[in-house]
């Protein structure tokens, strides 16, 4: 028993004797510290995109070539302006004839080819009637505009069975030419007026015939063509007195005032004469101006004035309108607006040198520097008083047959009666 107590004695003490002689386990390195992370900066957020411009629809202009910037400074200031819409110009055939074979060939197929067409003032009756054109009466209304307010000539041209479907591009217009120097001061101001009649013009033509190695008293177009349909309808005072008119006509001839082969004379006969000097008085359009301001003729700028005829002068030039078939009628209508409007108005004037159809720019300052016309007081009362040819269905043919029905009168080969009766069925 006491040798077993003596062996765990003896094991205790072993133990702690081991025990005591041991190494403490080293601790593990503390972990070297990280430095401290930078900090991230938090992620701008880029900036949100514009969303692209949304894609303009795209109008159609159906228009013959320009010789001027005028057409290409319209159509830049609409497209830099209108929001919604671009203009494009589709240039047609300076041949007038083939434009509107064109044009109707496009319509009658009821094509959205073209959105707003120009025309010749004589085509807008067939175009109306033939249901090819959209009204544009509310449309005025809606911008507050009258039909005063623009070129009469031009609006009474598109007028068809008490509907408005036009506005003005640029009118042109006849009215009388005069030899200032040799007409006296007195009558030259009663021409100017508007206040006279034809018999009054040819009693003038008489007195002043011969005077600065003049031949003629009066010249004008009364060639069988369309130049004297427009003369006729001055003569006849729109066709308001077709009879007096006829009469008048034929004293003019039978009173020696005219040239014998005045029934040949177009526009380029009746310039001949009178920048050559050889006519006191002649009745064309605005072009002959330029020609007598190139200086180079015989009868000088200062030696002219210009006067109305007596119930107005026949309207030409272009008038706009909408194809019903546009599949964008509206924005056909903002750039109809524009351009006949007084920015369009202004840019065909100032850019182009054409004659404005919106009245109220005939006292703008630019506008008047641009065309010494428009500063004359005879040629602006003249430009007040155009008055349109038949606005018909079937212009061609009636034009034709008013050419025919009056160059024989004329010539001395039909009646008056007669002639009457037929132009008067025509007009019907």
């Amino acid at each position: 028993m006491k040798r077993l107590a003596s062996l765990l004695l003896m094991l205790v003490l072993i133990v702690v004797a081991v025990a005591s002689c041991t190494t403490p386990a080293e601790k593990p390195p503390a972990p070297t510290p990280e430095p401290p992370a930078e900090e991230t900066p938090a992620e701008e957020t880029p900036p949100a995109e514009e969303p692209a411009p949304a894609e303009k629809t795209k109008l159609k202009f159906a228009v013959q070539a320009d010789s001027t910037k005028a057409l290409e400074e319209i159509v830049k200031a609409f497209n830099e302006k209108s929001e919604k819409y671009e203009v494009e110009a589709i240039i047609m055939t300076n041949d007038s004839g083939q434009m509107h074979d064109q044009l109707l060939n496009s319509l009658s197929a009821k094509s959205d080819e073209y959105d707003v067409i120009s025309m010749d003032v004589v085509w807008a009756g067939e175009f109306a009637a033939a249901g090819y054109l959209e009204p544009v009466d509310e449309f005025l209304m809606e911008n507050n505009w009258l039909p005063t307010d623009f070129n009469k000539g031009s609006m009474d041209s598109g007028k068809y069975k008490g509907k408005t479907y036009v506005l003005p591009y640029f009118p042109d217009l006849g009215f009388l030419y005069v030899r200032k120097d040799i007409v006296s001061e007195e009558d030259l101001a009663k021409l100017q007026s508007g206040d006279y009649t034809y018999a009054d013009l040819l009693e003038m033509a008489k007195k002043y015939q011969g005077e600065k190695e003049t031949r003629y008293g009066y010249v004008y177009q009364s060639k069988q063509y369309e130049g004297l349909v427009c003369n006729l309808n001055e003569f006849t005072g729109n066709w308001s007195k077709l009879g007096e008119g006829l009469e008048t006509m034929k004293a003019f001839m039978d009173a020696g005032v005219l040239p014998d082969d005045i029934l040949t004379y177009d526009e380029g006969s009746t310039h001949t004469a009178f920048i050559n000097g050889e006519s006191v008085f002649a009745r064309n359009w605005p072009y002959m101006n330029g020609m007598i301001a190139a200086g180079d003729q015989v009868v000088k700028s200062d030696q002219v004035d210009y006067a109305p005829l007596p119930d107005g002068g026949t309207v030409g030039g272009w008038i706009l309108g909408i194809n019903t078939a546009s599949a964008n009628k509206e924005g056909a209508l903002e750039f109809l607006g524009f351009i006949s409007g007084p920015e369009g108005q202004k840019i065909n004037a100032t850019v182009g040198g054409y004659l404005p159809g919106f009245n109220k720019l005939l006292e703008d300052a630019d506008v008047q520097a641009s065309n010494a016309l428009l500063t004359n007081p005879g040629f602006k009362k003249a430009l007040e008083k155009t008055i349109a040819r038949p606005v018909v269905p079937n212009y061609a043919e009636v034009s034709d047959l008013i050419q025919i029905a009056t160059h024989k009168l004329l010539s001395g080969n039909g009646q008056l009666e007669e002639t009457i009766t037929q132009i008067e069925t025509l007009l019907q």
